[in-house]
């Protein structure tokens, strides 16, 4: 398993469009194969009221970054999705847990 983690910082002012954006895209990533799981927080933190944390599981690496990225699902998750972000995230893979508690 795989999970893919991002930072979300929206343009203040436009987190409930965003939210809302982001739900008519969660179907497109959740058809993909190799698609497991998918979170989607808000930060707490004072002033960090649009910063989100999205993280998805993956079965595979390849599921994300040839699977889904180079599908026409992806485009239309770009297209609704991308314009809320700045600066864009940077979006890491990481492997098994290696401890667990």
């Amino acid at each position: 398993m795989i999970l893919e983690s991002a930072l979300l910082d929206v343009r203040p002012g436009r987190e409930d469009e965003f939210l809302a954006a982001f739900a008519q895209a969660r179907p497109l990533i959740s058809v993909q194969k190799g698609f497991r799981s998918l979170e989607l927080r808000r930060c707490l933190d004072e002033g960090g009221g649009s910063r989100f944390l999205l993280q998805v599981e993956w079965e595979t690496l390849a599921d994300h970054t040839e699977g889904f990225r180079r599908s026409t699902e992806y485009e239309q998750w770009r297209a609704l999705l991308h314009h809320f972000y700045a600066p864009f995230p940077t979006v890491e893979h990481y492997g098994e847990p290696l401890l667990t508690a």
